[in-house]
């Protein structure tokens, strides 16, 4: 089954500003993905909750890309999401760090593993989006 992603291009998020990213996760879903970075190549962060993919159930996935080549995954067992539901995460950016809030729990942290001035790149993998605030 193909992925449905919906990609953003030139919008600018610093360190200091938040993003809200407001969706619907489908029902069957085994995994879906918010990526943020310079573009599809150098992800300063990929946030993938996945409920049944690449041998991992109910667990968050974190990682970052450069150059397409992938960091060391983080791996988070708390795991907020549903099928077939609304969900809401909102992430901000830090010069340092990427504090995740999820819908319920404690926040996720991931450091920033290379240098970047501002996001430029969103894109949302087989999550449908309602909507995306920039605070």
């Amino acid at each position: 089954m193909a992925a449905n992603i919906l990609t953003l291009n030139n919008f600018v998020v610093k360190p200091g500003h938040s993003v809200e990213v407001e969706g619907f996760i489908p029902k069957d879903c085994k995994v879906f993905a918010i990526n943020f970075g310079k573009d599809e190549n150098n992800l300063v962060l990929h946030f993938a909750p996945r409920f049944d993919h690449l041998g991992y159930k109910n667990t968050i996935a974190l990682n970052s890309m450069v150059d397409g080549v992938w960091g060391e995954e983080q791996r988070e067992s708390f795991f907020p999401f549903q099928e077939g539901t609304d969900t809401t995460v909102c992430f901000h950016f830090e010069q340092d760090k990427i504090i995740i809030n999820l819908p319920t729990g404690n926040p996720l942290s991931i450091p920033v593993r290379f240098p970047i001035e501002e996001i430029s790149y969103l894109s949302l993998v087989d999550l449908q989006l309602k909507s995306i605030t920039l605070k």
